[in-house]
This record gives structure tokens, C-alpha cells and sequence, in this order.
């Protein structure tokens, strides 16, 4: 190989992977329900466990996803859950490519408002769909990350009884660009 075809090639990479980095950059997700960094409203509370919330999920959107992205999938994680090991509030999969938003109250599983095919799977409540914040009464505020997920393939082999660390095992290996913000609650 010469010199050049050396020199072309790692051009190209780099080019590639800062094309990669800035589509990552552009990737965004957002709520006109809920404010990055504030906090959230009672509508979007647990109703249980000394919660009195509505238990309603908020509306999402986003913009700016790869390419590549074949599907989404969607969680909601609180770090600071007294549990050693944090708090799986939704997990969502095989969110279709063409989706750009998901309406609020979606992850009422009653509601049927999820894209054809997305699957929401069993989350820390032990059961699928969305269950808000209820953190313990006293307790710091909690912190919820969402996190859109644009994945390279359109369905994982994971379905509604997956728990939420299988569900993120599949994504570590499909994960393509992520798109992120936090909310918090306290009580």
C-alpha cells in the first residue's frame, strides 16, 4: 500500500467518524411536557406507594436521529432509587424509524397511543408500560434520564417480559446514537 492510499484511508475514516460524531451531536430529544433539569409535574406522578400522581407519561419528541437508525427505544432511569441498583421507570423497544414523537399518556398500555410494533417492557414496578416518579417521602430530588436510543436494527430479541437490564444488554450492542435530558422530583 502507498503512502497516499495510507494517508486517503485514514482521511476517510476520520471524516467518517467526525460525520458520525456531529449526526450524534445533532441527535435530540425533548418534551413540551417536562423541562430539562426541572421539576416534574404531579400529572406525570407513580399513583402508589404513597404517591397520589396521575401516573400520565409525558409527550416526547425528537429530531436529528442517524441515518442509520433502523428503530428507537426509549428509557426513563432514576440513579438515586434507595435500591443499590437505581429504578427502571419505562422501557420501550422497536419503536419504528419513520417515528419522530410519542404522545403523551403512551405509555398507558390501555391507551394503545404506541406506534405499531414498539413494545413496552416490564419495568422496576414489575409490570410494562409507564410508571412515574415516586421517590421516598423526605428523599432528595430524584433525578429521572430519559434516554432515546436510535438503534441499527429494526426489532431486538427482547419482548414484554424483558426486564430492563436484558433490554439494555441488546442495546450496548445496537446502540447507534443516544439522546438524552434529566428531570426531577421530590416529595
Amino acid at each position: 500500500m502507498t503512502q497516499l492510499h495510507r494517508w486517503t484511508g485514514a482521511a476517510l475514516a476520520a471524516v467518517l467518524f467526525l460525520a458520525g460524531t456531529a449526526a450524534a451531536a445533532d441527535f435530540k430529544l425533548t418534551s413540551s411536557d417536562l423541562k430539562p433539569g426541572a421539576m416534574i409535574a404531579d400529572e406525570f406522578v407513580f399513583n402508589g406507594f404513597g404517591c397520589t400522581g396521575k401516573n400520565v407519561s409525558p409527550a416526547l419528541s425528537w429530531s436529528g436521529a442517524p441515518a442509520n437508525a433502523k428503530s428507537f427505544a426509549l428509557t426513563v432511569y432514576d440513579p438515586d432509587a434507595p435500591t443499590g441498583s437505581g429504578f427502571w421507570h419505562w422501557v420501550v423497544f422497536n419503536i419504528p424509524a419513520a417515528t419522530k414523537a410519542l404522545p403523551k399518556n403512551a405509555g398507558n398500555l390501555k391507551a394503545n397511543l404506541m406506534p405499531a410494533g414498539a413494545v413496552q417492557s416490564r419495568t422496576d414496578f414489575g409490570v410494562p408500560g409507564w410508571g412515574g416518579p415516586c421517590p421516598p417521602k423526605g428523599d432528595k430530588a430524584h433525578r429521572y434520564i430519559f434516554t432515546l436510543f436510535a438503534v441499527d436494527v429494526e426489532k431486538l430479541d427482547a419482548n414484554a417480559d424483558t426486564t430492563a437490564a436484558v433490554v439494555g444488554f441488546n442495546l450496548h450492542f445496537h446502540t447507534v446514537a443516544k439522546a438524552t435530558f434529566e428531570a426531577k422530583f421530590a416529595r
